[in-house]
Order: C-alpha cells, then sequence, then structure tokens
C-alpha cells in the first residue's frame, strides 16, 4: 500500500488533559497516551512536522480552583505546571515509539526541560522532533487553547488541529441534544457570532486575525489524526473564507 501524502507541512496538534484521562477518573491512561504517541509517530513518519499543546484538565483546572474561591493567579499556575507533567508523560510515551521529541516550558523547569525559545523551537521542529510547548502562555487568565493559537502562529504552522470529544462542531452539545446538527465547515466569525464554543474567543480570533486554519476531530476515533493530516474531510474545518456553497449545515 503506497504511503499518503500529507496536506500539511507543519501542524500544531492540540490535546485537552482530559482527554488523557480514557477510562480513569484522574490522571492519565497509559492505553490512551500510548495510542496517541502511535498515532503522532505515524504522522511523524509522513514527513509532518509536529507541534503539540496540551491542557492539564485531568490534574488541575485553573478555572475550576478560582471559581471555587482560590485567588485566579496561584489557580493558573498550578494549571501550567499540570500540563507540564503532561507534556513529560507524552515526552515519555513517544520516545517509546522510538520518536525524537523536546519539551518547552513557558516557565523555567530547567531540571526537567528547556525554556521555550522560539527560534530553537523551529529548529526542533526541522530536525522532526515533536515538540511540546507546555505551561501554556507562561501567563494567568489565558487558557492552554489561546496558547495553541499563540504557538501555532510562532511556529508557522499549516494549521491548528484540536482534537475532542465528538467528531467536529456542532449546533448544540450533541451529548444532550440529539437535534444538534454538526458542521462540515465553519468560518470564525460564525464561531463567534453563534457562541459555538469551538475554543475560546481570544484564540478563535488569534487564528481569524492570522488567518490560520483550524480542524476540529474526535481523538477517540482511530486514525483519524492521521486522516485529517492527509486532507481527509474529517471533522469540522474553521477558516476565514468559506466556498460559495455555505457551512454545509
Amino acid at each position: 500500500m503506497a504511503q499518503r501524502s500529507p496536506a500539511y507541512k507543519r501542524i500544531l496538534l492540540k490535546l485537552s488533559g482530559e482527554a488523557l484521562l480514557g477510562s480513569q477518573h484522574y490522571g492519565i491512561d497509559p492505553a490512551v497516551i500510548r495510542r496517541v504517541a502511535m498515532e503522532i509517530t505515524e504522522v511523524v513518519g509522513l514527513g509532518v512536522q509536529v507541534g503539540l499543546v496540551i491542557g492539564g484538565g485531568n490534574i488541575f483546572r485553573g478555572a475550576g480552583l478560582a471559581e471555587a474561591g482560590m485567588d485566579r493567579v496561584t489557580a493558573d499556575q498550578m494549571g501550567m505546571l499540570a500540563t507540564v507533567i503532561n507534556a513529560l508523560a507524552m515526552q515519555d510515551a513517544l520516545e517509546r515509539q522510538g520518536t525524537g521529541v523536546r519539551v518547552m516550558s513557558a516557565l523555567q523547569i530547567h531540571q526537567v526541560c528547556e525554556d521555550y525559545i522560539r527560534r530553537r523551537a523551529q529548529r526542533h521542529l526541522e530536525k522532526g522532533r515533536v515538540t511540546i510547548f507546555a505551561a501554556g502562555t507562561g501567563n494567568p487568565f489565558f487558557t492552554t487553547d489561546t496558547a495553541a493559537s499563540l504557538r501555532a502562529i510562532e511556529i508557522s504552522a499549516d494549521v491548528l488541529i484540536k482534537a475532542t470529544k465528538v467528531d467536529g462542531v456542532y449546533s448544540a452539545d450533541p451529548m444532550k441534544d440529539p437535534k444538534a446538527v454538526r458542521y462540515p465547515k465553519l468560518s470564525f466569525d460564525q464561531v463567534l457570532s453563534d457562541d459555538l464554543r469551538v475554543m475560546d474567543a481570544t484564540a478563535i480570533v488569534m487564528c481569524r486575525e492570522n488567518n490560520l486554519p483550524l480542524v476540529v476531530f474526535n481523538l477517540n476515533t482511530p486514525g483519524d489524526l492521521v486522516r485529517v493530516v492527509t486532507g481527509e474531510p474529517v471533522g469540522t474545518s474553521v477558516m476565514n473564507h468559506l466556498p460559495r456553497t455555505g457551512t454545509g449545515k
């Protein structure tokens, strides 16, 4: 079977921390992180340069702690450290697949990972190393969605790919509303005007202003990441200018 050709040279993959839970109630499911690492390794094998941002919600959610009364800055800093834990776990899983990887943190933690330096990150990518961007933006009040958009723009990624628990963007929560309709394609303006909550508004605006395409797909469907990277119509594509056929409601 001939190897499929990638549609992108460089991608930024955004994983939620919750995606690593699998069947666990807390932490990381070894089977899930192993499968994700295998799929990322397959993408690297196609010659695609992969940047990765992972959330920390499987360990700590800064916003949730703040709602419970903790100082928001402290809570967000704890959330940033949770993303470093996930990044180190993913580094280990990728290395077990024989894939080169580097973790770069927006917070200085020299004993366990490198500082984030844009040009160094680009060099790692050029050498075929999966580059994991940890600790969000390094600032409180910004989500890992925003960090993913920022890093994707900084490294000149061709696309931002967000892995979720459903197969794209819906008009409502498909887990709660059986009449929810999936959009094959959307514009960034519609995401904002209809409050579809694909990512937080700051992240969407950054993508729109920098003309960075976004693809949302289901991480739980094996093989879908490779299908997205090879240009198959998987999930929902979000971009600035849609074809005249509309959003495909």
